[in-house]
């Protein structure tokens, strides 16, 4: 029985294409970059960098460019790209309708908890 064709993009695997996005890496790099890039909220183990790495070269997200010793670089395809663009317009997305929702429920609350609740979302919306 064959591997399921990825569907749903994890965080760890939308962190991973971005560090692609950057250009050629390894598994190393690309944990690196994540645990920077997040500031140290999302950790990549070896167990999750490699299963991924594996996962998206088998699926053509990625191709392996060369071998140093052990280390294996590799470089984001088309495929990979599109898979990226296509992440970040559904996860826009979500984050407008969230602001859509906080400003509906804000005609309904009281003035305190409406700045409190509409102002959080609207500043991580424009980020």
């Amino acid at each position: 029985m064959g591997e399921k064709r990825i569907e749903i993009v994890t965080e760890s695997m939308f962190y991973t294409l971005m560090a692609f996005t950057q250009g050629e890496c390894g598994g190393v790099d690309a944990a690196a970059f994540t645990e920077r890039i997040t500031n140290g909220r999302v950790h990549l183990g070896p167990a999750t960098i490699y299963t991924i790495l594996g996962r998206f070269e088998a699926e053509g997200v990625i191709k392996e460019v060369r071998r140093d010793g052990r280390r294996r670089i590799y470089v984001l395809t088309d495929l990979g790209h599109e898979m990226y663009k296509a992440e970040c317009a559904r996860m826009e997305s979500c984050l407008k309708d969230a602001g859509r929702v906080f400003r509906q429920q804000a005609e309904t609350l009281p003035a305190e908890k409406q700045q409190r609740d509409v102002g959080n979302c609207e500043t991580s919306s424009k980020s």
